[in-house]
């Protein structure tokens, strides 16, 4: 369906660095990187309003790099939703429609059985500044959709809403893409919607591509350690590994897999348990350490423990904190399975 070969593109302080990747027809593929990643940049690429210096874009096979976005017929929906000012809901979803000539019937039947799936039906009179942030992207998306384009490309669609809104949206954009069958490129800075939506998933770190897989395999199997701290994995410990044993500062940690030498294994927070009594349970990896730092993230605290000179991170909630008594200097054990780190 999609196939990107190699494209770079300098603009101004950025550069886009030899990305390739593919979308198959049906897939929905994240693009997932940190803001000033290139993530919009490559999206414009693809749609046709900027040209690579070098690289190809092929859709079904066909070479459309140097073709306008007009040409390509793809939907492409920016992080502002772009919705005509002056025009009606019901006029902003038809535009596409419109463009292409096709009987007034035929654009009326469209908008309608789009509308009638995102469910914003009674928004037709409405101007966009009467609408709410979801309100907003909902038409945007009705009339990317409406056009039946092969591809749809959302640039952060869930960037601008609240919390609340985020979320409903996520979970009607699965409902969508089952009931409308499109194929998607999204790209995010957000895990949660890499996770919830993508089929696959392209990390992106200053205009690379730098690791592409199936979500669940990235998120757990993260090919360097850029990537590792990127999604996630605050503990980076290296040590000396003897078989399945990791020796650093005169401790001893299981390793999931048998190593050799010099390694480097990432952790994740959330995978750190905290007992401020010796542990009774199955997980093979606890270490004595003392609380160095408390720090308040919202519903979580993130601890800064010292294990023997190791410095480890770990996510409690708010509740955890105040029963178990935490506080800067307290000795506290902390636990972690060896099946939760990921050897580099």
């Amino acid at each position: 369906m999609l196939n990107v070969q190699n494209v770079s593109r300098d603009y101004g302080d950025f550069h886009l660095r030899g990305v390739s990747f593919t979308v198959s027809k049906g897939e929905y593929f994240i693009i997932l990187g940190p803001s000033g990643a290139g993530k919009t940049v490559l999206l414009e690429v693809i749609a046709g309003l900027i040209s690579p210096d070098s690289g190809r874009i092929l859709l079904n096979g066909v070479d459309v790099t140097g073709w306008p976005p007009e040409k390509r017929g793809l939907a492409y929906v920016p992080q502002s939703y772009a919705l005509f000012p002056n025009m009606s809901v019901y006029d902003n979803i038809a535009f596409g429609l419109k463009l292409r000539k096709l009987p007034k019937a035929e654009i009326e039947r469209r908008v309608g059985e789009i509308v009638e799936v995102l469910g914003i039906e009674s928004l037709l009179k409405r101007k966009p500044r009467t609408l709410s942030g979801g309100e907003q992207q909902r038409v945007a998306l009705a009339r990317a959709l409406v056009i039946e384009p092969p591809l749809i490309l959302l640039d952060e669609p869930f960037a601008n809403l609240d919390v609340q809104t985020r979320g409903r949206l996520i979970n009607e954009m699965k409902r969508w893409r089952k009931e409308l069958g499109f194929t998607t490129l999204h790209v995010t800075h957000s895990f949660e919607e890499a996770v919830s939506l993508g089929d696959r998933v392209g990390v992106m770190l200053d205009g690379r591509l730098v690791q592409v897989g199936d979500v669940r395999d990235v998120f757990s199997r993260p090919k360097c350690e850029r990537v590792a701290r990127f999604l996630g994995f605050e503990n980076i410990i290296e040590g000396t590994a003897f078989g399945r044993k990791l020796r650093i500062n005169g401790i001893e940690i299981e390793l999931p897999v048998e190593a050799e030498g010099k390694v480097r294994v990432g952790l994740r927070p959330e995978d750190v348990i905290i007992s401020t009594q010796p542990m009774k349970t199955s997980v093979r990896n606890v270490l004595r350490a003392r609380v160095e730092g408390v720090e308040e993230l919202g519903p979580v605290v993130r601890l800064r423990l010292n294990a023997s000179g190791l410095s480890i991170s770990a996510f409690i909630t708010r509740s955890s904190l105040i029963e178990l008594g935490i506080r800067t200097g307290k000795e506290v054990y902390a636990g972690f399975k060896a099946s939760a780190l990921h050897v580099f």
